[in-house]
């Protein structure tokens, strides 16, 4: 049975009249009187009565229309899915970022999702650190990243959507919660809550090279595999975190964040597979570069060149 024998019966049905329904269809009424009769024939039941002045339908007819238009409309719906898919406006996006991009970046990028590709959904994957969303992009487990670079692997292109500067997260009751800014070395003698060194985080490394800069090591008290745990035993009066500047937008009660004025900054990229053709990933960038979320072409500089809109600037 053919799909287009099933929109012969409905125009017929509908119509009620062989010649109405050949109009529609753009046909003789011979072949679809002809075509009918198959049907008919191949169902082995009548679907409509006959006589020289109309066409109705019988009860088994009646049936079967209820589940020829079901049948069609399901159809229709499926083609004009994978027609929205193929154009990259539906679909799912999956994504990965470190814990503190889920604080400033992620509502932003979600708002934009949202805003310009309303059939997409997101499939979130937070507290993922550099290496485990290379992974996860070079698994296509992952379509895009928020990263920390170095990038390792291989086949990601990888563009830089925030230059951020180091805050230190202490206890609200610390000494230096009372400053404005503070400086690497005034942190010599405090306890650290810094991610796992299984982990690779580029946060640490940095925060690491900063410490060596001002001439001692970090002694870490802690370690912690997301950075909301990280806060928490800040609040808990268990030491310092030095983390990322967009930790300041998921205030934390007991925790404040000041300033740290000479450490190193650390740099937040969109990453994907060079070779991902999808329209999906595709729209996806053309959104981001229209709303100048990038900081500089994939071959700019390292400083950052900030548009209005960019993830960086953004609450």
């Amino acid at each position: 049975m053919e799909l287009r024998t099933l929109r012969y019966f409905a125009a017929v049905a509908e119509t009620r009249h062989f010649g109405r329904a050949a109009e529609r269809l753009h046909m003789a009424q011979p072949p679809l009187s002809q075509a009918i009769r198959r049907l008919e024939a191949e169902l082995g039941v009548e679907l409509f009565s006959r006589t020289t002045r109309q066409v109705a339908l019988t009860g088994a007819g009646e049936v079967f229309h209820t589940d020829v238009l079901r049948i069609l409309t399901s159809v229709d719906e499926a083609v004009a899915r994978v027609s929205r898919f193929a154009s990259g406006v539906e679909g799912v996006l999956r994504i990965g970022l470190t814990g503190s991009a889920s604080y400033r970046q992620l509502p932003v990028l979600a708002r934009l999702v949202k805003e310009e590709m309303p059939g997409v959904m997101l499939e979130v994957h937070t507290e993922m650190l550099t290496p485990a969303q290379e992974r996860g992009l070079a698994e296509r487990s992952l379509d895009v990243g928020l990263l920390r670079p170095p990038v390792r692997q291989e086949g990601i292109a990888h563009r830089a959507v925030a230059d951020e500067p180091l805050v230190v997260a202490v206890p609200a009751a610390h000494p230096l919660a009372g400053a404005d800014t503070v400086r690497v070395e005034q942190l010599r003698h405090e306890d650290f809550i810094m991610y796992g060194a299984a982990l690779s985080s580029v946060v640490n490394d940095t925060v690491v090279r900063s410490c060596l800069a001002a001439g001692f090591y970090p002694h870490c008290a802690y370690e912690v595999t997301e950075t909301s745990a990280a806060l928490a035993l800040v609040a808990a009066g268990l030491g310092v975190a030095v983390l990322p500047d967009s930790i300041r937008s998921a205030p934390r009660e007991g925790v404040l964040c000041r300033t740290v004025e000479d450490a190193l900054p650390v740099r937040l990229d969109l990453a994907w597979r060079a070779d991902d053709t999808s329209p999906l990933l595709r729209n996806l960038l053309e959104i981001l570069e229209k709303h100048d979320v990038f900081l500089h072409g994939p071959e700019g500089p390292e400083g950052p060149e900030k548009g209005p809109e960019g993830l960086e600037g953004a609450a």
